[in-house]
């Protein structure tokens, strides 16, 4: 299933798409394949974190669930089995969240092949401005992975028009100026944002950063094609919460809001 098809399928659904994310070696290897099988049934893209020592772009759940994946020392190749053993169970498209560093310390094109022969669809890249090193976004294309940017409430136009085109995924918008976490309401103009956004690009806009229950899905829906859920997963785990309820009630605001919206 292509990243269009899966988004495409949702909306004929009558809601957003809805992207969980997990975290490759968290809790532990072999018990993250554990919460991969507990988020797919709910799953339209699966979103895969490789942890990193210095996730500028997390908040202190994430950076948690990171430091304790890298205290087990899991490497590079293991995220990419990883994504190996996900692929083994799902159509769906998996997208790689990573920041830049490990990508440059494996070397771009061996890093993009490994995820590619992995069965990766594509990267998102939060610290990568495209633009910065435009040969590098291309590698990954030719290697045949979308790739993935994000912007934020502070783009400018001239700054969406930039890195739109280099979304050969989807356009991750930011939802605030900060950092991720679970927040109870999202901040106003998402809407006007996404509309920003598909003034210069066809591709979907899912929307991150703070997406944790029902009402904070419905102002995704009201604005984008999609919401990833990240830090409440997580949180959800560390709380001995069930991740079935979380997704259950964001799918909730994702299919109200979506449903109305299409009537």
């Amino acid at each position: 299933m292509t990243t269009r098809e899966a988004f495409a399928q949702a909306r004929a659904l009558g809601r957003a798409a809805l992207i969980p994310y997990v975290m490759a070696g968290y809790p532990s290897r072999g018990r993250d394949l554990e919460m991969v099988r507990r988020v797919l049934p709910y799953a339209d893209l699966l979103e895969v974190g490789l942890p990193y020592s210095d996730p500028l772009g997390d908040g202190p759940v994430i950076q948690r669930a990171s430091e304790q994946a890298l205290r087990q020392g899991l490497r590079v190749a293991e995220v990419a089995e990883f994504v190996r053993e996900i692929r083994a169970l799902t159509e769906k498209p998996i997208f790689l969240m990573t920041y830049i560093n490990p990508v440059l310390a494996v070397g771009p094109k061996a890093f993009f092949q490994m995820f590619k022969e992995a069965g990766a669809n594509g990267l998102i890249l939060p610290d990568l401005p495209p633009d910065e090193d435009p040969q590098l976004v291309a590698l990954a294309g030719e290697v045949g992975l979308e790739t993935t940017f994000l912007l934020a409430p502070t783009s400018t136009e001239a700054r969406i028009q930039t890195v739109a085109p280099y979304c050969t995924g989807f356009v991750y918008t930011v939802s605030v100026t900060g950092v991720t976490g679970a927040r109870d309401r999202l901040p106003e103009g998402l809407k006007e944002l996404v509309q920003r956004i598909k003034s210069v690009t066809d591709a979907p806009v899912a929307i991150g950063f703070g997406i944790s229950n029902r009402a904070t899905a419905a102002q995704a829906a009201q604005a984008a094609d999609g919401a990833v859920v990240a830090s409440a997963l997580i949180r959800a785990y560390e709380e001995g919460r069930r991740l079935e309820e979380v997704l259950e009630e964001v799918r909730g605001g994702l299919q109200a809001v979506a449903s109305s919206l299409m009537g």
